[in-house]
């Protein structure tokens, strides 16, 4: 009997969302199974007892918004959700620059040229674009402004977003910040969403839909198409059949996991770097379904550069740190020019959670209309003045060592049980780092802040990331990585990998338009060998 899919996504990222869109438009039978829940607007977190937090050792109990994960020496910070790093990202989508393509690494199929007409597709799809000039918040003008004091103006400049602007919304209207200034559409999947009135959440959950995460375009064009998706499916294994693969996973009901199974011709594996590379790792290692798997599966895994470095300032009015897009404007640094390190420094921005707490609650509580306006002014206030208002986080990404490497090892209290290990070290990324906060330094004094290095680096020499890469590299044979220039896994006829967890080294910036971009090649290069129905 034939399987009942044409093709298993697990995952819904940049590198699923994609597949699985591209194959059930070309007619097949997709299934999409994914670990996180499918988040709606009011559900988002916002109070202190919400789901914030995904456990994956115990996911029947916390599922949330954001799984952290601590390594020594590195936390990893992803999204857990249908719609993946999409939900939690700040929107940024850029193309890698074409030096990342040059030298070792990449398979030859894979150049800017190669790429370009698929970035253009995933462009269009999440409708990118800058934010409007009359809209740039006090963070980019305060980073604009400080880039021209040091001579590196011509070095910064917007970057495309995607999120979704009102031209005409303006801060100078009364109560700029009201949802109800959001003009509401619906966007050629079908999708009700609203337009950005800068809440500073794109990080939590946009409470306009204003921010075009995946959930609101491939993955409903997926499923117009006849895609099945379903959330909170953890799998468990891949194991190769005669007619394709058998999946099993545990699905989350009521407080329980319950085991199931389902099969397809085809798999493609797209958890995101730490979720596809373990899976795959514990395939081979631990249930043996993909012994043949080779030894590069885990190696060459990257942070992406990522450099978080707060600016105090004196004047909360000169930040105004939780208004606006996440990050609407960067400086290019990626010639080299400082010390031969390769980066890019972003005005990152962080949501107000207690402005939201308060908020989530009065609305819970169905105050008066009185109390509304009064909610709409404190809100206003408490995000331009309150303490952290004073505080821009700079946000750096740039071409590290990339020679991390993730393994199954065990538990010290519990040694029956296998978890995800990294061995990863800053020394061979500590230039880049040097060179990151040396310019925010310079930027932070033209400005008249006090940048202040976080501990973590200063006596621990760790960092945190939110740009995990690498672990199933692409390579030109097993000799060389996991996956082809295809994403289809050396030695295993129709598992591919489609996610950041096959770019063999690191972009040095956003990489989110890259994984889509590349999945946009996987998913046609797929159709065209009569694979897709």
């Amino acid at each position: 009997m034939a399987p009942p899919y044409d093709a298993i996504v697990i995952g819904s990222g940049f590198g699923g969302a994609v597949v699985a869109c591209r194959l059930a438009e070309a007619g097949a039978r997709v299934l999409v199974l994914e670990r996180g829940r499918r988040w709606m607007p009011t559900q988002f977190p916002r109070k202190p007892q919400d789901a914030w937090l995904f456990d994956p050792r115990h996911p029947q109990k916390l599922n949330g918004w954001l799984d952290l994960r601590l390594f020594r020496g590195l936390a990893v910070a992803q999204a857990a959700g249908v719609g993946g790093t999409s939900l939690c990202y700040s929107s940024v989508v850029v193309e890698a620059g074409p030096e990342m393509f040059e030298g070792e690494g990449w398979p030859p199929e894979i150049t800017p040229a190669e790429l370009a007409p698929y970035y253009a597709r995933a462009r269009e799809m999440l409708r990118a674009g800058p934010i409007p000039a009359n809209q740039h918040t006090r963070r980019y003008q305060l980073m604009q402004q400080a880039a021209e004091r040091i001579g590196v103006g011509e070095r910064f400049g917007s970057v495309p977003l995607a999120v979704s602007f009102d031209p005409e919304w303006t801060y100078d209207q009364p109560d700029p910040h009201d949802p109800h200034r959001s003009k509401t559409f619906v966007n050629p999947q079908g999708v009700r969403q609203g337009t950005c009135v800068h809440l500073g959440n794109c990080d939590i959950g946009c409470d306009v839909l204003a921010k075009n995460t995946l959930d609101l375009n491939y993955i409903p064009a997926a499923e117009r198409r006849g895609a099945e998706v379903r959330p909170l499916h953890l799998v468990r294994t891949i194991a190769p059949e005669a007619d394709g693969y058998r999946v099993t996973f545990d699905r989350i009901q009521d407080g329980r996991l319950r085991r199931g199974e389902e099969r397809a011709a085809r798999v493609v594996v797209a958890a995101g770097s730490l979720g596809t590379t373990e899976l795959l790792l514990r395939c081979r290692d631990q249930y043996q379904t993909l012994p043949g798997l080779g030894p590069w599966l885990g190696r060459d895994w990257s942070a992406n550069g990522n450099v978080f470095t707060p600016d105090v300032y004196p004047d909360a009015s000169t930040v105004q740190q939780s208004v606006g897009p996440t990050i609407s404007g960067a400086l290019d640094f990626s010639d080299g020019a400082v010390g031969g390190q390769r980066f890019l420094i972003e005005d990152d921005g962080f949501p107000s959670l207690l402005l939201n707490a308060l908020r989530a609650k009065r609305r819970a509580d169905r105050l008066s209309p009185l109390a509304w306006a009064l909610d709409a002014h404190l809100s206003r206030e408490a995000t331009e003045n309150g303490p952290l208002g004073r505080v821009m986080l700079w946000l750096g990404a740039g071409v590290d060592s990339g020679d991390g490497r993730l393994t199954l090892g065990r538990r010290w209290l519990t040694p029956w049980e296998h978890e995800l290990k990294l061995a990863w070290s800053s020394e061979g990324s500590r230039a880049l780092v040097d060179a990151v906060i040396a310019t925010e330094r310079r930027l932070s004094q033209a400005g008249g802040g006090k940048l202040r290095v976080p501990l973590y680096w200063k006596l621990l020499r760790s960092l945190i990331t939110v740009h995990p890469l690498g672990g199933c590299k692409m390579g030109r044979s097993a000799a060389e990585g996991v996956v082809d220039h295809r994403g289809e896994v050396f030695g295993y006829r129709n598992l591919y990998v489609s996610d950041a967890a096959i770019l063999p080294r690191p972009v040095g910036r956003n990489p989110s338009l890259t994984i889509a971009a590349l999945a946009e090649r996987i998913a046609e290069l797929m159709t065209s060998t009569g694979g897709a129905a």
